[in-house]
């Protein structure tokens, strides 16, 4: 699988969780359509950094002087690292106040849990 086909992957996958976030009547849903959602952000920039005949940024062949070699960008890779980090804690979060929802409306349906509130 090349770089190209992991982009249009990660493309695909991107708005397929944003059509099915924006259409999901539970919230349960809504939390797996984010997670999915940011699964595709992370594999896209991932996508982005990746070549045939890029060597990672540590290690011996990096260093030695007498080659010139193709050396990945570590910033994109960190910042996904991060975005990671910031998604799982996200989830996390989600998933109490899906917890907390559920205990005090006895349902997960947006619709249900809208008109309680509004009237």
């Amino acid at each position: 699988m090349n770089f190209q086909t992991v982009e249009l992957f990660a493309v695909i996958l991107f708005f397929v969780s944003f059509y099915g976030l924006i259409t999901s009547k539970k919230a349960l849903k809504s939390i797996v359509f984010t997670l999915l959602l940011q699964t595709a952000v992370v594999m896209f920039f991932l996508g982005i950094g990746y070549g045939e005949n890029i060597l990672p940024p540590i290690g011996e062949n990096v260093l030695s002087p007498d080659s010139v070699a193709f050396v990945a960008d570590p910033l994109p890779q960190a910042l996904m690292l991060t975005a990671i980090i910031i998604g799982v804690s996200v989830s996390a979060i989600n998933i109490v106040m899906l917890t907390t929802l559920f205990r005090k409306h006895k349902t997960t349906d947006w619709d249900v849990i809208k008109k309680e509130n509004m009237g």
